[in-house]
């Protein structure tokens, strides 16, 4: 270990982050956690000792800090990132990223996931490989993935009553003790269809992978331009998936149904009423994943969802 410390100081002048050799530069780093994770403050130790390494100022999401407290490292709250924060290392799932995503949307800091949980589509690096993979996207040795997320509004009676951005997706439906509910919905102000149902999923290519195919929608590739609308359960099976163009404004209204929801990204909700109207489209702001070099889109869906029934080297 004081080997590997000692060669990445030795090296610090041909990896440091303002090197030519390397055009991002990450001098300031912040560290964030699931911190109800088992051994989470030994993992934000070790990269905290690893960033430090190399050159880096490291500090503590003020929340992970809180709840594991750690108090080796200033803590910074996630509204004070933008311009302040180069690079921000997320341990946990992909529920901690799309939370800490969402607050981070538009900001231009770029976010590297360290998977702690289950699936991990969006924080891909294992842990037991985050030094080596770590260390290389801190030098600059990486892949950029810009994703989009969707801007939601709740509308009753003309007037806003709840604004809120998702990552994955927009969900209307009904609680777990009810009936169908049934949707009027428009794109772009077009009449598309009444729809009786348990609910509609409203989906970016990143939430294409969470509940849209639990409900039998398609992947969509992170690079394609389109929102993708998922019917789920619906009352008549000729209500298909479809994805619609980026630009494209979708208004759902609540026609009849008890209790019924939105949820965004499933983590945060509002109740709606019957003439309650939730509007969805693309966000102008965005996210930026780091990936390691090589990383692959088509190996990471073969690994999460087992494609692997026919091993390959590529």
């Amino acid at each position: 270990m004081v080997g590997f410390i000692l060669c990445l100081w030795f090296n610090l002048d041909m990896v440091s982050p303002s090197s030519p050799n390397h055009p991002k530069g990450f001098g300031r780093i912040a560290l964030v956690g699931k911190y109800q994770a088992d051994g989470i403050a030994d993992h934000l130790h070790e990269l905290a000792k690893l960033a430090l390494a190399l050159g880096c100022e490291v500090f503590l999401e003020a929340e992970t800090a809180k709840n594991t407290q750690i108090n080796d490292y200033p803590h910074k709250k996630v509204e004070d990132f933008a311009g302040s924060i180069d690079l921000a290392i997320v341990l946990g799932g992909d529920g901690t990223m799309l939370g800490i995503g969402r607050q981070l949307a538009g900001s231009q800091v770029p976010l590297v996931g360290v998977n702690l949980g289950r699936l991990g589509y969006m924080t891909d690096i294992p842990i037991q490989d985050v030094k080596p993979v770590l260390t290389e996207i801190m030098m600059g040795h990486y892949e950029a993935d810009e994703r989009t997320l969707l801007d939601a509004i709740v509308l009753r009676d003309g007037k806003v009553i709840n604004r809120a951005l998702a990552l994955n997706d927009v969900v209307v439906n009904r609680s777990g003790i009810s009936g169908m509910v049934e949707l009027a919905v428009k794109v772009n102000d077009s009449f598309m269809y009444n729809q009786r149902s348990d609910g509609l999923i409203v989906s970016t290519p990143t939430g294409s992978t969470a509940y849209a195919l639990s409900a039998g929608g398609p992947i969509l590739h992170p690079r394609v331009e389109g929102i993708l609308l998922v019917p789920i359960a619906p009352h008549a099976l000729s209500n298909r998936p479809i994805v619609l163009p980026q630009d494209a404004k979708t208004s759902i209204e609540v026609i009849s149904g008890r209790e019924v929801i939105v949820n965004f990204d499933m983590q945060s909700l509002t109740h709606l009423q019957v003439g309650d109207r939730v509007d969805v489209r693309q966000s102008d702001k965005t996210i930026s994943l780091l990936h390691p070099r090589g990383h692959s889109d088509y190996r990471t869906l073969r690994e999460k969802l087992h494609w692997n029934e026919y091993p390959s080297t590529f």
